[in-house]
């Protein structure tokens, strides 16, 4: 972890019943997911830590399986597309059985990407998460990654014109 750290769940207060040894507790369950799972490519990791019935808030689309399954849809489709796909946790807190984190997440488009062929760019861009984890798996979930600027650094998307400027001059 390269940023700050705030524990107000687990050191502070104690753990919550479902969460009593430390493979379960909730921080250690969101590091192995984003560690094993997102930068690592170990998909199996999922069956362990994702509840089946894990409420789903990041909206993936139609059709987007749930539990694990998902989990792994994510992590296939992003290493596809970025085979050297990097989230590492700069800041994580945590208040009772939610975690929160600031992650950054990086990569090189040597795959398709969105219907686009690679590109051999890289990309750097902030993704936000909270989770709650109950009983060593992850209920539910919240996910903010900054889609648009993977989009604007991998040249498929433009910025917006500003008030007044031609077109030719983006």
């Amino acid at each position: 972890m390269t940023g700050t750290q705030q524990n107000f769940g687990i050191g502070t207060q104690g753990t919550l019943d479902d969460n009593r040894d430390a493979a379960s507790a909730p921080e250690v369950v969101v590091r192995r997911l984003i560690d094993e799972a997102f930068s690592g490519g170990k998909l199996d990791v999922s069956d362990e830590l994702i509840a089946d019935d894990i409420v789903e808030h990041q909206d993936y689309g139609p059709g987007h399986p749930r539990g694990a399954a998902g989990v792994k849809a994510v992590v296939t489709s992003l290493r596809r597309s970025f085979s050297d796909f990097k989230l590492e946790i700069e800041d994580i807190v945590i208040t009772g059985n939610v975690v929160w984190t600031r992650n950054v997440a990086t990569g090189t488009n040597d795959g398709p990407y969105m219907g686009h062929p690679a590109s051999g760019r890289t990309f750097r861009v902030y993704v936000f998460d909270v989770m709650r984890v109950v009983g060593g798996r992850v209920i539910e979930h919240w996910g903010v990654p900054d889609r648009a600027g993977v989009l604007f650094q991998l040249g498929l998307l433009s910025p917006p014109l500003r008030a007044g400027q031609p077109p030719e001059t983006r």
